[in-house]
């Protein structure tokens, strides 16, 4: 697997602290690990594919592999076979592993679990979507995909197909959409589990915190002092967040915090700041069917006008520039591409290439802003200043997370611009391509450009068709290419991830000597050790 040696804890200490475990049913000899997160936390593996919902996953439930630095490893499969055609996927599952309920896995989960992502086509579904044929039980333990086009990055992609147990799910049926499968377990989903992981919901305070046990049927790896308890925490302000650190009340910080309140937390006795490069891109994301952002050259414009230096030092300091859609450290990242600086004059002539040369004085363009997160609107408020030298009126947005999910929903609801950074779903340049880029996920957060070009759609597909993987890697480099030209979104950053953490009395070194480039990996609670008689 990777080296380990884990991170956090908490127990009761801390007057008034204490008061708080007791009303929140939390006995005081239990070590507990609680981590910020922007909401909203969707658990229902077939629904959300957001931060804090795939890194309740990782806790809640199991896939067949696990990815690790150079790809992936298996997980809840002890092996797997691949067809001559490489159509068809054979896993055998690891025998003994215990759902929730106490019930034992086997490869009927894996075809519900396969089946229900593709018929409810939301969440990791567009992965599949198109891909897999059909899913087939061999034997008790074995389970078959048949593809009905080749996917290069199957294998990988397994990350997130997370196994939850049928019987659990078919017990609590409401009616709806889905035939025989009612709404198939969607509500009963969203306030409670059904996984094997090392990890089991406990208590969801709807849009406020999910709170997760150690699982003591645990079948695989987990460190001697992994909490408990793991507290998933809705954000509060950048004020309250360095007051819970301050009073042992929170171990993880976000990171979607400002340089300085980082910085004010590194002051604190015991704690720690830590940042490491996540395979993360940060982009404003041009929505290409509302005008005036439908213009290419309009776009080009903007990425002209910007004061990337300004930019570059004073908003993200010691950050990379993105150079094109796919972070440096992701397998299959095109070298050498172009990159914008600022030069007022090749904005003007882009303006005046675009069909609204002739109504630039007063021209509109709306930006969403994630409400917080300061970064984004220092963001916005630079693109706003250097806009308005063209008489280009820009109009910040701002907005909580849950609200940016919503009105990116509808090519109508969504600004011209929003401001949001993706990560990899699986080890590959091909997971970012496609989830930025295909039409199968505009509409989704992330995707708000609205592309919607069979052209990219057919390079992203036959890339992603592609067996052999360094012809894979140049269709990808091509890919790269070709969006750099178009300029659907503004390549801001190469996101650098920071967290303030308690390193006094949470060993969270397990992952991050090593840290991964997958959303939510880094908070697989097993790998993190809480020692609570280290309080300070």
């Amino acid at each position: 697997m990777r080296s380990k040696a884990g991170v956090l804890l908490f127990a009761a200490m801390v007057c008034g602290l204490i008061i708080g475990l007791a009303t929140m049913g939390i006995a005081q000899e239990e070590s507990l690990l609680r981590i910020n997160f922007h909401w909203p936390s969707r658990l229902d593996p077939a629904v959300g594919l957001e931060f804090n919902a795939s890194s309740a996953y990782v806790n809640l439930y199991d896939a067949l592999v696990y990815p690790v630095p150079d790809g992936v490893i298996l997980h809840a499969a002890e092996s797997y076979e691949v067809s001559k055609d490489n159509l068809t996927y054979i896993f055998k599952l690891h025998k003994g592993i215990k759902f929730h309920s106490g019930n034992e896995m086997t490869a009927e989960d894996v075809k519900f679990s396969m089946d229900r992502l593709l018929e409810i086509g939301e969440g990791f579904s567009y992965l599949y979507l198109g891909k897999v044929d059909h899913t087939e039980v061999i034997d008790k333990y074995t389970v078959s995909f048949t593809l009905n086009v080749s996917f290069g990055p199957f294998l990988s992609s397994l990350i997130r197909l997370y196994i939850l147990e049928k019987a659990s799910v078919m017990a609590n049926l409401k009616d709806g959409p889905y035939g025989s499968f009612g709404d198939y377990g969607k509500e009963f989903l969203l306030t409670h589990d059904a996984g094997s992981g090392a990890y089991m919901l406990k208590e969801m305070g709807p849009g406020e915190y999910v709170l997760m046990e150690k699982f003591a049927g645990y079948w695989g790896e987990i460190l001697p002092n992994a909490p408990d308890l793991v507290k998933f925490v809705r954000e509060p302000s950048a004020v309250t967040v360095k007051t819970m650190m301050a009073r042992r009340e929170l171990e993880i910080t976000t990171p979607w915090l400002a340089k300085e309140t980082y910085q004010d937390m590194a002051k604190i006795p015991g704690v720690e700041v830590v940042s490491w490069s996540n395979g993360f891109t940060e982009y404003e994301m041009w929505n290409t069917k509302k005008p005036p952002t439908d213009d290419i050259h309009f776009r080009k414009a903007l990425n002209w006008m910007l004061d990337w230096e300004q930019v570059l030092t004073g908003i993200y300091p010691g950050w990379t520039q993105a150079a094109g859609p796919i972070a440096h450290n992701l397998p299959g990242f095109k070298e050498g591409l172009f990159q914008y600086y600022q030069d007022m004059d090749k904005a003007r002539e882009e303006l005046q290439k675009s069909k609204y040369a002739d109504q630039l004085e007063g021209l509109k363009v709306t930006l969403g802003a994630n409400s917080l997160v300061p970064r984004m609107e220092q963001f916005a408020l630079m693109l706003q200043a250097n806009a308005a030298e063209f008489g280009i009126d820009v109009e910040i947005i701002k907005m909580p997370w849950g609200k940016m999910v919503e009105v990116v929903g509808s090519i109508e609801t969504n600004p011209n611009g929003m401001h949001i950074n993706v990560a990899p779903h699986y080890p590959e340049a091909g997971s970012m391509l496609a989830a930025k880029y295909h039409s199968n996920s505009a509409g989704t957060w992330e995707q708000s450009e609205y592309l919607l070009s069979d052209e990219i759609d057919a390079l992203i597909d036959d890339a992603l068709a592609t067996i052999d993987q360094d012809e894979r890697f140049r269709k990808y480099g091509l890919l790269q290419e070709v969006l750099v030209e178009l300029a659907p979104s503004m390549f801001i950053v190469e996101l650098l991830e920071e967290h303030a953490y308690q390193a006094a009395y949470v060993d969270w070194s397990a992952l991050l000597d090593n840290p991964s480039t997958i959303m939510g990996y880094n908070y697989d609670c097993r790998y993190i050790e809480v020692y609570p008689d280290r309080i300070p």
